[in-house]
């Protein structure tokens, strides 16, 4: 880790504007669901036994919805405003069941900036194809560096 914090920003909240956008895709994976499992404790069976999941509405095993807000995480963290970002708070809505193999989109665009408070708020959306399968909205505080 870079020693001068200033390195690891992306952005001076200055050069930040509405419209700006920015995005990650993952492909979820068996491996993913059970670690999400396991570092969250949840462990309902939609999302880790098969022969419970086929009985279900589903029809199968579905991720966690939160495993895609998680990715919503990682566009903030790592792109958009990206590192040194603190995430206030974060809507989300589960709109569509993400299944393995799926690849998530996650996408968050800048809709308003408050530069008295140096606070960002974004739209949040994760699809799967042209299907939104998560959607919200997130607000950001970027602290001068």
């Amino acid at each position: 880790m870079p020693r001068d914090f200033a390195e690891v920003y992306l952005y001076n909240f200055e050069d930040l504007k509405e419209g700006q956008t920015a995005s990650i895709a993952r492909t979820v994976s068996e491996a993913d669901i059970f670690s999400f499992a396991g570092v969250s404790g949840d462990t309902n069976p939609v999302h880790v036994d098969q022969e419970f999941a086929a009985g279900t509405m589903f029809k199968g095993r579905i991720a966690h919805g939160m495993l895609s807000a998680a990715y919503i995480s990682t566009v903030l963290g790592t792109k958009l405003p990206g590192p040194g970002a603190i995430y206030l708070s974060q809507t989300v809505k589960f709109k569509a069941p993400v299944r393995i193999g799926d690849t998530v989109v996650a996408r968050a665009t800048i809709t308003a900036l408050d530069s008295e408070k140096r606070r960002i708020t974004l739209s949040t959306i994760c699809t799967v194809g042209d299907t939104e399968v998560t959607v919200g909205e997130a607000q950001i505080m970027l602290p001068k560096h």
